[in-house]
């Protein structure tokens, strides 16, 4: 027997059709989309009811009443302002802070790839324990930071438990968690920048202000246009630290979006008001989302039509 009929007549193993591997490739994708889009829905078909936990033989659809009950009432609006003024600030100083330890930490060697490392460790700590962290070091009474800011004159502050300073105290816990995120997002995009036209400047002697925003800042345009995106959607969604440090107070000085729906959950059990919330939510990240995007694609074509 040759050994073309041994390989002939040998068993061939289990076999995929061609036509059919795409569709079982694509299938892990399809379940996941498949579990976002039934609780997405389901919330939808919610926020059109008047419906509560406590009151489950109430439940009948009010269709928009939850929506224009909302935009009628003044501590929606008040939500709208905080969470915007909260993803805001913190966005812009974690832009900040990262864009500037990442232009230190630029030059590549082992003391700055080992400070790198060490400054990811804030972000390797749940957002909830952090802000636990940071609310035993504001205690008054024997918090650290308490007995700082008592040795430059500052008796007595208040931190999170006052309105005038309870925004500033959850932006610092905030920056202290995130600013990671976009310090290592930038370093990867400054290290990944062509090295021809630095050299170039370098040469003729261009003053390093120059260099920065007109040859630095250009090219890093899209790495800042997608940290300051997912920092965005994250801030204006953000639970955990808020929560842990105030529950939305004092009164509804941090009653932001994920604090309100959690409110009106938990407390009220009014399952509809909370839907329409999250759904509100939805459509202003689904607004600001589009905007980075396209921003960002224009960018591409620019950056394309250049090359």
């Amino acid at each position: 027997m040759t050994a073309a009929t041994i390989q002939r007549n040998k068993p061939s193993g289990f076999r995929i059709s061609k036509r059919v591997l795409p569709y079982l490739l694509s299938l892990p994708a399809l379940l996941v989309c498949i579990g976002i889009l039934i609780p997405f829905f389901t919330s939808v078909v919610y926020s059109f009811q008047r419906y509560r936990l406590s009151q489950p033989w109430a439940r009948q659809f009010n269709w928009g009443d939850n929506y224009i009950s909302f935009f009628t009432d003044p501590k929606f609006w008040n939500t709208l302002q905080v969470s915007l003024l909260y993803a805001g600030i913190t966005v812009v100083v974690e832009l900040l802070l990262g864009l500037g330890i990442a232009m230190l930490l630029q030059k590549r060697s082992t003391l700055n790839n080992f400070i790198s490392i060490m400054l990811l460790m804030p972000l390797m700590t749940a957002p909830a324990l952090a802000a636990l962290m940071w609310k035993l070091m504001t205690n008054p009474g024997f918090g650290v930071l308490s007995y700082l800011a008592s040795l430059i004159g500052l008796q007595d502050f208040r931190w999170a438990s006052s309105p005038s300073t309870a925004l500033l105290t959850v932006v610092l816990v905030d920056v202290w968690v995130y600013t990671p995120f976009i310090m290592i997002l930038l370093l990867a995009g400054l290290r990944s920048l062509p090295t021809q036209p630095f050299e170039a400047a370098a040469l003729d002697g261009v003053p390093r202000s120059f260099v920065f925003f007109r040859i630095t800042l250009p090219m890093l345009t899209p790495y800042i246009l997608t940290a300051t995106l997912f920092r965005l959607l994250d801030s204006i969604q953000q639970f955990d630290i808020i929560y842990a440090m105030t529950q939305g107070g004092p009164g509804d000085t941090l009653t932001v979006f994920q604090v309100e729906a959690y409110l009106n959950f938990f407390q009220s059990t009014n399952v509809g008001r909370s839907a329409a919330l999250m759904i509100i939510l939805w459509a202003i990240t689904y607004f600001l989302s589009n905007i980075f995007i396209k921003n960002w694609l224009r960018l591409r074509e620019r950056a394309r039509g250049q090359a």
